[in-house]
């Protein structure tokens, strides 16, 4: 932990999110929070307290995500009858939780962190605190409505600075007219303890009742259409090697195994608490990142955490060759492929099968970068920008 001679004020992170859940925003969120407490910052989250969700103390939070961390956890009251109606009528229901949120957040920043920076992933919240000096945007999209895109100028005029989390992100925000100098640019990263006693591949395996010997190729995450699963199962019909998909809310996963009946080398194991993603991506020869090429938060925003991951253990990739994952790889770190293609994907995860000498450079160029990638470096360069824009 960083200890300076002037003390750090506190930093208050806004979220409209479910915590906890199976939603790859609520794990990024508490890796975040423990990450700025490992700084030296009391940190607090404040997210939604959402219909349906447990409500846990912080330390069993953390502990339900695999960190470890002191910062405070709240959830800000909303109104939410969202999963109550129909999915077809859940429109109005959605912008009446979201702006409740933003209003009660505000207000509890605005009465309760008077001295605090206030970094928020919400548009609603960005306005609603306007005027504050220390009050950051982290944006992970570019909406494309007029009402939003008329919400995201005012929450970028309110904002001291704006986290971007993909060059994408940062190129959008300019063309609409934000200032670059006021952008910075800070993708997804992962939690290195979580990854500092892996067992071997064999081990790994054997915990997860995997055939020992067969080539194994491990998708790790969601499974929303542009994630691109589904071109996974298509080409494995292509593979002789154990194809293993771990993640997913429980629609999808139901979907996805629809889709792979009938193909016994392909396991779909739905939801895994974040505890047990390390043991899936110890346990595979090569790892698989299939997005879809279109809509833009595939093809341009997105910033997966299963890459960075993956560096962490040092497991070989094949990827989409799309702008958001070519902005954070290099092919010395894995083996780009045409997007929506099961052809090109199942001829790429193949050949990577077949060369173990590439599969060990490529391992050893990821594991080089990874330290880059930590939660904890991020915060560290954050903290340090945010000094700059205030």
């Amino acid at each position: 932990m960083v200890s300076d001679a002037v003390p750090k004020p506190p930093l208050v992170l806004v979220a409209n999110a479910r915590m906890p859940s199976k939603r790859a925003q609520s794990l990024q969120l508490a890796q975040v929070a423990a990450a700025f407490d490992a700084q030296g910052v009391e940190t607090t989250l404040l997210h939604a307290r959402r219909t349906g969700t447990p409500r846990l103390a912080a330390e069993k939070l953390w502990e339900h995500y695999g960190v470890t961390s002191r910062a405070r956890v709240e959830a800000i009251p909303c109104w939410d009858w969202i999963d109550r109606v129909p999915r077809r009528c859940q429109y109005l229901p959605a912008r009446l939780q979201e702006w409740s949120f933003a209003r009660g957040a505000a207000r509890r920043v605005i009465r309760g962190f008077g001295g605090a920076r206030v970094l928020t992933r919400e548009l609603e919240s960005a306005r609603l605190l306007a005027g504050r000096g220390a009050l950051f945007l982290e944006l992970h999209r570019v909406p494309g409505g007029r009402i939003r895109r008329r919400w995201l100028a005012e929450a970028l005029e309110a904002a001291a600075g704006v986290v971007a989390i993909s060059g994408g992100v940062a190129q959008d925000l300019v063309s609409l007219g934000a200032e670059r100098d006021a952008i910075v640019v800070e993708h997804d990263g992962f939690d290195r303890s979580r990854f500092s006693q892996l067992p071997t591949p064999r081990e790994a395996r054997e915990a997860l009742a995997l055939p020992v010997e067969r080539p194994t190729v491990v998708y790790t995450g969601g499974l929303l259409a542009w994630k691109g699963v589904e071109v996974l199962v298509e080409a494995s019909r292509r593979l002789d090697a154990q194809v293993v998909i771990a993640g997913g809310m429980d629609a999808d996963v139901e979907r996805i195994r629809r889709l792979a009946r009938g193909l016994e080398h392909v396991r779909v194991d739905g939801f895994q608490p974040p505890s047990r993603v390390p043991l899936y991506l110890a346990a595979g020869d090569v790892g698989v990142v299939p997005n879809r090429s279109t809509p833009p938060i595939s093809a341009r925003y997105t910033s997966p955490l299963k890459v960075f991951e993956a560096m962490g253990v040092g497991l070989p990739l094949v990827v989409s060759d799309l702008p958001s994952l070519r902005e954070v790889l290099t092919e010395e770190q894995a083996l780009f492929v045409a997007p929506d293609d099961a052809d090109a994907l199942a001829r790429g995860l193949g050949s990577l099968l077949a060369d173990r000498q590439r599969r060990v450079e490529m391992s050893a160029a990821l594991r080089e970068e990874a330290g880059e990638h930590t939660w904890e470096a991020r915060a560290r360069r954050l903290w340090d920008w945010m000094g700059t824009r205030l």
